[in-house]
Formats: structure tokens, sequence, C-alpha cells
């Protein structure tokens, strides 16, 4: 039932974004992106952590920074996390009590997914949502001018950069 209601809503246009979070956590998790990418010189990125919602949504409620869970995960200038890493991740959820609801990392151009990217997702799970954002995460960037990618498995990736605040709601 909850399916069809979702669908339904859905159609109707009225179906909840699929990921939301307070402005404050976001536009401070997004500056300290911006700052570890130590002048523009490589990339960034953070596990979005945070709770499921009944309705199929998700609530970011903290950052967990690549870089702080692995110290080489930016060493190369682009994004690689260990799976030896990947404990401390799975502490810090247990420890806080949530789950990884999302990931986000930074381009130093526009907010397309690279064939990288599309090859190694951080986390291979279907229904994952990765978030890239553009020009190192400069000037604040929020929903409607982000990419937003669903690991759909098998190497196959849905697109909902188009959908905005409809998919991404951030404020509050």
């Amino acid at each position: 039932m909850h399916s069809f209601l979702s669908t339904l809503l859905g159609w109707l246009g009225l179906a909840p974004p699929r990921l939301r979070c307070r402005a404050a956590i976001w536009d401070e998790g997004v500056q300290e992106l911006a700052r570890r990418t130590l002048g523009g010189r490589r990339e960034s990125g953070a596990y979005l952590l945070g709770r499921h919602r009944s309705d199929g949504s998700r609530d970011v409620l903290d950052f967990i920074y690549y870089d702080d869970i692995d110290p080489e995960a930016l060493s190369t200038g682009i994004v690689t996390i260990r799976q030896t890493a990947l404990p401390r991740l799975w502490e810090i959820c247990r420890q806080r009590g949530y789950g990884v609801v999302a990931d986000v990392h930074v381009h130093p151009g526009g907010y397309g997914q690279s064939e990288s990217d599309m090859a190694n997702p951080v986390m291979p799970r279907a229904g994952h949502i990765a978030l890239i954002l553009p020009h190192f995460a400069r000037n604040g960037p929020r929903p409607g001018a982000i990419g937003i990618f669903e690991f759909l498995g098998n190497g196959q990736w849905a697109v909902h950069s188009g959908k905005g605040r409809k998919f991404f709601q951030v404020g509050g």
C-alpha cells in the first residue's frame, strides 16, 4: 500500500522530496567541503548520515568527511576510499544511531558524473543517492544547481538533477 500511495502522490505532484536537509546543516557541510578542496586543488566529499522516514524520504543530519575516516581518501586529487576505512564509518553510524542516506562530493567544473563516478559508486547499493557539487562547492550550491544521481545497481544510474528541490529539499 505504501508504494501505491507514494506512486499516486507522485503522479499528483504531492510526493515528499526523497531527501531533506536543514539549511544550517547543508550550508555548514558545503562550506567545509569547499575548505577541504585546499583552494580548488583537489576534490573532497562526505557521507551524509541521517534517518529514513516511513514515507520513503530521508533526512540528512550530519556530514562525515571522507578524509576523516580515511586520511588517504583525497591524497591523489580525486576521491578514493579504501575499504579498510569503512568499519570506522559503521562505528560512527552505530554511535549516532544514524545510517548513510546519501553521499556528496565536489567536482572542479560542472556537476555531471564522471566515468569513474559511474563505475565506482561510493555506496554500491541500489537506491543509494549520490550528490555532486560543481566548482569545488564554491558559492554554496543548492538543489537545482547540483548533480543528483541514484544508483540502480548493475552499473546503472537514474539522473534526478533536473528535479532539483522536488527531489532534494534544503530548508528549515
